[in-house]
């Protein structure tokens, strides 16, 4: 029985990095293109759910393929296991996490 394949993509769009997990990514057949498909993401039947894996699912949810500007990728690493996808500001490097909405406030 053969492994899959699974390759961490860290991409830069819309001043974020973005590191994605993938099975699949090859030179694009359009020019200057990389193409990522078959997107990784966790699925969590519990209570406890990562905002950031669930923003990007929802950000990606119909893509089949990201065909991503040479320029924009920073990284692709082949990987052993699948960690936690993430969003970070690509100046501070910090993590971008999404805040819990609060109710609107009575005036």
């Amino acid at each position: 029985m053969t492994a899959r394949t699974l390759h961490k993509v860290t991409f830069l769009s819309h001043g974020k990095v973005y590191e994605l997990y993938a099975q699949r990514v090859e030179s694009g057949r359009l020019w200057g293109f990389v193409e990522v498909s078959d997107l990784v993401f966790d699925v969590h039947d519990g209570l406890v759910v990562d905002p950031t894996e669930e923003r990007l699912r929802d950000e990606f949810r119909n893509t089949r393929t990201l065909h991503l500007p040479m320029q924009s990728v920073l990284r692709i690493e082949d990987v052993e296991k699948k960690g936690q996808s993430a969003i970070r500001d690509a100046e501070s490097g910090e993590k971008v996490v999404t805040p819990f909405p609060f109710p609107a406030r009575p005036r």
